[in-house]
């Protein structure tokens, strides 16, 4: 592998996804990533029930890149092996629970003496060490617990998850991110991620809100910005726009494109301030115009303005996008007999070739437990 990070090996002992996706990462930056699995392996290696050969979509989609081997690290025999592999590694990312992070030695304090040089990243729910450590932790769980379900829905609905892994992508960048510090300081040491950590960072200015103005948080219909006015999405005569208008000169070019120059001079809309005061009155003036034409009239006009504005689109045209196609972000990788269509890493380096390798077959590369160890 070529890139940034090529000639550093990483070990991730982890399953479905905040481990892996932050190794996923790490590996198409360059990095060697050496997968340690069970003998039964990820458990994403049976989630979907979609298969590309013999590689399950959903592991594929998140261990492209990455060799693995197979060592039972709770066995004499397993440890040893996982040292010999730790001392020629630069770091290690683990999301598995505290208690067995600590029972399987894969903490700093523990490996200090194997390799002082290695970063040890932990993606748990709740960090190694805190009242709730040892609670089961998934995508959903944090969601829940930090707000962000009760946050995200119309007004009047049930607590609603978003629509994605939210929590475990999110941890697996910081966890990502932790590590390239600890590399670039050129020290080993312990990163500690907590996903119910990285949920609540990302809840910044409404955390604040309430933490210094009491403000406390609800829902808007139709995902309206709390603050933004307009600044949601809104039914047209054909499809759904997203219209997000964050001050008065795009107000004013938004308004005209409307045919609506009154809204300049009424005193209810003129300005940031007083749209956010009469909100009701402001989206209902402007559903009703939005209503006289479909959404994709409404982006091919407002777009060149300047006026931040989108359909709803679905993932497939996305997908099929040519923006998609121009930023190489469906990438096709030969693998045996077929191809396995992924999403293309995100991050565009200069001077950095993408290169991409089908994901590993369980123990496919066991022969790195007899590499001869760096003395």
């Amino acid at each position: 592998m070529s890139g940034p990070l090529a000639g550093i090996r990483i070990l991730e002992i982890g399953h479905m996804l905040a481990g892996p996706y932050s190794g996923l990462l790490l590996s198409d930056l360059g990095a060697d990533v050496i997968k340690i699995e069970p003998r039964e392996g990820d458990i994403g290696r049976k989630v979907s029930p979609h298969f590309i050969g013999p590689h399950n979509e959903y592991f594929a989609s998140l261990n492209r890149n990455k060799r693995s081997v197979v060592i039972d690290l709770a066995s004499i025999e397993g440890q040893a092996q996982f040292h010999k592999l730790a001392r020629s590694a630069r770091a290690l990312i683990t999301n598995l629970r505290p208690s067995a992070i600590k029972k399987l030695g894969l903490t700093y304090d523990a490996l200090r003496p194997v390799n002082p040089g290695l970063v040890c990243v932990a993606l748990t729910g709740f960090g190694l060490d805190s009242p709730y450590a040892d609670r089961p932790a998934y995508d959903y769980v944090i969601q829940a617990m930090t707000g962000v379900m009760q946050l995200t829905g119309e007004p009047d609905s049930p607590p609603t998850k978003t629509g994605y892994s939210a929590v475990d992508n999110s941890a697996g960048i910081m966890g990502a991110l932790g590590l390239v510090a600890k590399l670039v300081e050129g020290q080993g040491g312990q990163v500690d991620v907590a996903m119910y950590d990285v949920m609540l960072s990302q809840l910044n200015y409404i955390a604040s809100a309430w933490l210094n103005s009491s403000a406390r948080p609800r829902r808007y219909a139709q995902s309206a910005h709390p603050y933004m006015v307009p600044a949601q999405v809104f039914p047209t005569g054909e499809g759904w726009l997203t219209l997000f208008i964050t001050h008065d000169d795009f107000w004013r070019k938004f308004s005209l494109e409307c045919g609506r120059p009154q809204w300049l001079t009424d005193e209810r809309f003129a300005t940031m301030e007083a749209r956010r005061a009469n909100r009701e009155a402001v989206v209902a003036a402007i559903a009703e115009v939005l209503r006289t034409s479909g959404a994709r009239d409404w982006t091919s006009r407002l777009a060149p303005l300047g006026v931040v504005a989108a359909e709803v689109s679905t993932l497939e045209d996305a997908l099929t996008s040519e923006q998609v196609q121009a930023r190489r972000m469906v990438v096709d990788i030969p693998s045996g007999d077929t191809t396995i269509r992924s999403i293309g890493n995100p991050l565009k380096i200069a001077g950095h070739a993408e290169t991409f390798r089908p994901p590993p077959l369980i123990d496919e590369h066991n022969e790195l437990l007899t590499e001869v160890a760096p003395s």
